[in-house]
């Protein structure tokens, strides 16, 4: 594996606008998602996103590249090696 090919691998970026809207890079897995809470695995490990009205507005299956829009309340990283029984969308993003 190339030193490029690793680095991009382990990559994982947030850009949060006025608390309304995130996009992420270095997403692999959605573990599951509602409109108050949003729980998912990152190349860095789990990521919960909570808030009121949230939507996941674009997703990557190639990339990892995610959008997300509505109030956000909180990010909280789980443990980095963490990782329950694999969905059905993380099955596709592999």
């Amino acid at each position: 594996m190339a030193v490029e090919e690793k680095i991009q691998k382990n990559t994982h970026n947030i850009i949060m606008e006025n608390r309304e809207n995130l996009t992420l890079s270095g997403v692999t897995d959605v573990d599951s998602f509602d409109e108050r809470c949003i729980v998912l695995y990152t190349q860095l490990g789990e990521l919960v996103i909570r808030g009121r009205d949230l939507h996941i507005n674009s997703m990557s299956v190639e990339t990892g590249d995610m959008t997300i829009d509505g109030e956000i309340w909180s990010l909280n990283y789980g443990d980095k090696d963490k990782k329950g029984a694999t969905s059905f969308l993380g099955k596709l993003f592999r």
